[in-house]
């Protein structure tokens, strides 16, 4: 109910032409950083606080840019002298999760299908999984061949052309709606971050600052934090983990495509070639760094984030991990009895996981590069304010 008068209050006012008012987490965030703005103790410990100081309101524009910004690192929590319990109650990382899952709501396409972040939990992600793997294994079932031994070519199983079909119009699908949501995330945030175009040296920065995690780092180098006071640098090594082991695995498959389309070599593929390597290395990596992150998440400190987002965040971990695990077993279980029922489950699992790329926790990486690629420009123009130089 609440969201439904939400919309009609924007939508009244985009009728009027009026200001659309921001939401009741945009407001507290804009508060929080009044405070933060007057006090600058946590202006060296990420880009948040000194793109803060560039302004001196923060509109709703504003607000989205800051909070996906953020890395919820937690430095400024537990430095922040007013943090809770004082009664300015003021917590950085808290108050922008809760604007950023809006963000992903409300720049979602199609704008529908927004509310899905909502319901994107651990146990929709796992069942969805299941079920496409389920479908997948009666499918097979029926052919007299789900525990049998078909060698160890599983396009036997599924031909390649059926795979192609499922899969393409999926994957396309999720990267439209991936690159539309962050267009308009990136027309709304460009006129408040100086509007000024993108350049070499901050395309350069801000890739340097994704592909090094940098701001996980605390500001001091030794780590943020998760369950308690004491900085550690688990959560920026696990992140490299999962986010080199995603793109080996990405990479592994966009070279098998290559090599069956331009090169005329259909898989499977055998050590020491180089989807399989790549394959390999990617489903171990993402394997480690799923895990770690799923135990960082079941232990991360209660004022860390929005523990309304803790489901979405575990579901697209969980998907991740099975589908790294069922990979990894799909190669070991190559020409076994056993071969189709885990290409189900890995399939089922890549499914699912594409599915739900747009609507679940993979869009804050998104999301956070183009916000990273909007400070590295807004920095480089003079300070609005004068209050001195960056």
């Amino acid at each position: 109910m609440q969201t439904l008068e939400a919309l009609a209050r924007d939508a009244r006012a985009l009728a009027l032409g009026e200001p659309v008012p921001p939401s009741a987490a945009e407001a507290e965030v804009a508060r929080q950083l009044q405070i933060c703005n007057a006090c600058r103790y946590c202006e060296g410990f990420c880009a948040v606080f000194p793109a803060m100081t560039r302004r001196l309101e923060f509109p709703k524009a504003d607000v989205h840019f800051l909070a996906n910004l953020c890395h919820n690192c937690g430095a400024c929590l537990h430095a922040c002298q007013y943090a809770p319990p004082h009664e300015f109650a003021v917590n950085i990382p808290q108050a922008m999760a809760q604007v950023r899952g809006q963000t992903y709501q409300d720049y979602a396409w199609p704008p529908a299908l927004g509310a899905l972040y909502r319901r994107n939990g651990l146990a929709l992600s796992v069942a969805l999984a299941g079920g496409l793997a389920l479908f997948l294994a009666l499918a097979v079932a029926l052919r007299g061949s789900l525990w049998s031994v078909p060698g160890a070519d599983f396009y036997a199983i599924f031909p390649h052309n059926l795979l192609v079909g499922l899969f393409a119009p999926v994957f396309l699908f999720a990267t439209l709606a991936l690159a539309l949501g962050v267009r308009r995330f990136w027309r709304d945030v460009a006129p408040a971050t100086s509007g000024a175009p993108l350049s070499a040296p901050a395309t350069a920065e801000a890739t340097h600052a994704v592909l090094r995690l940098q701001y996980l780092d605390g500001g001091h180098g030794d780590g943020c934090h998760n369950e308690d006071d004491a900085y550690t640098l688990s959560r920026r090594r696990f992140h490299h983990l999962t986010f080199y082991g995603f793109l080996l695995c990405f990479a592994a498959t966009a070279v098998a495509t290559l090599s069956h389309y331009l090169l005329g070599l259909p898989a499977p593929y055998d050590l020491p070639s180089v989807p399989k390597l790549l394959g390999a290395a990617g489903g171990v990596s993402l394997t480690l760094g799923t895990a770690g992150l799923w135990r960082l998440n079941l232990r991360r400190h209660a004022l860390h984030g929005d523990a309304a987002q803790k489901p979405m965040d575990r579901g697209f971990i969980a998907l991740l991990f099975l589908t790294a695990t069922s990979g990894l077993g799909l190669w070991a279980a190559r020409g076994t009895p056993a071969m189709a029922l885990l290409l189900c489950l890995h399939l089922g699992a890549v499914m699912a996981l594409f599915a739900t790329l747009p609507y679940g926790k993979f869009a804050h990486g998104i999301f956070r590069t183009a916000a990273l690629l909007r400070h590295a420009v807004e920095k480089r123009q003079p300070h609005p304010i004068g209050l001195g130089a960056d």
